[in-house]
């Protein structure tokens, strides 16, 4: 359980997998927790089912008003085009980044690890991720292996990855764990 403690779900203004935002969101209010929609811009974010738009959800909060000392925990939900537009903006970097420094549990999901790449977190970490970023991290100096889940805690935090929507079961818990120690 997590009862009491704040989990960022660090998110662009489009672009987010939504499946992959509202299960591991479920995951941690179901385990005690305060998931919080973090993202560039105020207002709404876009959700998709792949290429295809879905839900819109507000944001709770933007960059400019949260440091990752007000959280326990981060996510980092995939869709193509979600992390990559994260990875271009330096206060998410930083924001990622600072979880890292800080020893905090930090949870990418399917293209989520490109955030990572640009915060240079993932240098000789074990990850997972969608196949089409295993060049990316495997140059990044991490090991990429494929599987479900990968717990690793051979940094300064734990890091947990996972490939896909289908894994999302055994990422929702591993985060949820790793977010309970």
């Amino acid at each position: 359980m997590i009862q009491g403690k704040t989990i960022a779900f660090l998110v662009a203004p489009e672009g987010v997998e939504q499946v992959e935002l509202t299960e591991p969101w479920k995951a941690v209010q179901h385990a005690g927790g305060n998931p919080r929609l973090i993202s560039t811009d105020p207002g709404t974010i876009q959700a998709f089912h792949h290429l295809d738009k879905a839900e819109s959800f507000p944001v709770d909060s933007t960059l400019d008003q949260v440091s990752a000392s007000e959280f326990d925990g981060l996510i980092l939900p995939g869709g193509v085009a979600n992390p990559d537009m994260l990875r271009t903006e330096p206060k998410a970097v930083e924001f990622t980044k600072a979880f890292f420094d800080a020893g905090k549990p930090v949870a990418a999901i399917c293209h989520g690890p490109w955030t990572l790449i640009e915060a240079d977190a993932v240098r000789g970490r074990t990850v997972t991720s969608w196949p089409s970023l295993r060049t990316d991290l495997r140059n990044a100096g991490a090991n990429w292996v494929d599987q479900e889940v990968v717990v690793d805690t051979d940094g300064a935090n734990t890091l947990i990855t996972s490939r896909k929507p289908d894994d999302l079961k055994a990422f929702c818990q591993a985060a949820v764990d790793a977010f309970g120690d």
